[in-house]
């Protein structure tokens, strides 16, 4: 799984298997906290990470939210997602 960015010890990383399941989404990792989180809504789908670190994610969703979602239609296509750019 390719590591999208990095910031403020946040890992945010996505699958690239043909057929992802939906909806559109990205793995964030802190410390020891993971979660999945969708991109078009900001819902936690599954796990849980630190408030502080959530909203920092979510202003970077709200930020790439158009590469977010061309590296989705990359992964489902089950090609290696781009880089995207650090919050800073």
């Amino acid at each position: 799984m390719p590591t999208l960015s990095m910031f403020f010890g946040i890992i945010v990383r996505m699958y690239y298997a043909p057929s992802e399941h939906n909806p559109p989404h990205i793995h964030v990792y802190y410390q020891d906290s993971t979660a999945v989180i969708g991109i078009n809504n900001g819902d936690t789908i599954q796990g849980d990470i630190p408030p502080k670190q959530l909203k920092l994610v979510l202003a970077w969703i709200e930020i790439h939210k158009d590469e977010l979602m061309a590296n989705w239609k990359l992964c489902q296509n089950g090609e290696k997602p781009f880089a995207i750019e650090p919050l800073k």
